[in-house]
């Protein structure tokens, strides 16, 4: 078995082992990984925190040892926790990270690293600070950067930061928590899943106070929220039918 570690910003994970093949999660700085098969430039990998599958192209990543893949995988978690930081090399050429990457491999990288770090499992009250630090971010499928998210990318990352794991799609998401039967009973921080004419759980945001709900929907945005679903503040209509609300934490 090989194990491998993000050693760029951000790099693509797909699909299928092809350039053309869909984006269905991304490979952020720090993420660490196994290598579940190879094929010519590419490896098919599962991730360490999520154990969520697809292809990465085999120059985007870092072959580590199983010695030091055990090792950060038994570590609490370090994260960037600005929009947009930076790492430097010995040669003091830089890398952009984004916010959520992992810094617990910066040693084995030889990276520096000057800015603010996030490293314990915070209240559930900070969930929401740290969503609103996407605010406006760009609608992207596969995508879990301030540059690019989606629905459930984003409440994964906002999750992660604050200490606590969660899967990666939002229909795995669902299976996760204790189901509550009102919005009434919610609290800022719960999760609201939605599903499709064929009953299929296709999109998830996250619960504020006062009935509003911070979810990624062309982009991260604010609505309104309640028992009929999500009422989009700028058309003035509902775009997705309420299902579930979860408490996770």
């Amino acid at each position: 078995m090989l194990y491998g570690i993000g050693n760029l910003g951000v790099a693509p994970i797909r699909l299928e082992p092809s350039d053309a093949s869909e984006m269905v999660t991304q490979l952020l700085y720090g993420d660490i990984f196994k290598i579940l098969e190879q094929r010519k430039n590419w490896y098919k990998i599962r991730l360490d925190f999520d154990k969520y599958e697809g292809w990465l192209d085999k120059k985007q990543a870092l072959l580590i040892s199983e010695e030091n893949y055990a090792q950060l995988g038994q570590q609490n978690l370090l994260f960037n926790n600005d929009l947009i930081e930076f790492v430097s090399d010995t040669n003091n050429l830089i890398t952009a990270i984004p916010l959520g990457a992992v810094l617990n491999g910066l040693e084995l990288l030889q990276h520096k690293f000057d800015g603010h770090i996030i490293s314990t499992q915070q209240p559930k009250s900070h969930l929401i600070d740290i969503a609103l630090i996407y605010l406006n971010a760009p609608y992207l499928w596969g995508g879990k950067t301030p540059m690019g998210i989606d629905c459930s990318g984003f409440t994964q990352m906002v999750y992660k930061i604050n200490g606590y794991q969660i899967l990666r799609d939002a229909s795995q998401q669902a299976t996760q928590g204790e189901a509550l039967s009102f919005i009434e009973e919610s609290e800022a921080g719960d999760l609201a899943f939605f599903d499709n004419e064929e009953g299929r759980i296709t999109h998830v945001g996250i619960i504020m106070n006062d009935n509003y709900l911070i979810h990624a929907h062309g982009k991260v945005r604010i609505d309104r929220i309640d028992h009929t679903g999500i009422f989009n503040t700028d058309l003035k209509l509902y775009t997705h039918k309420l299902r579930v609300i979860k408490k996770l934490i």
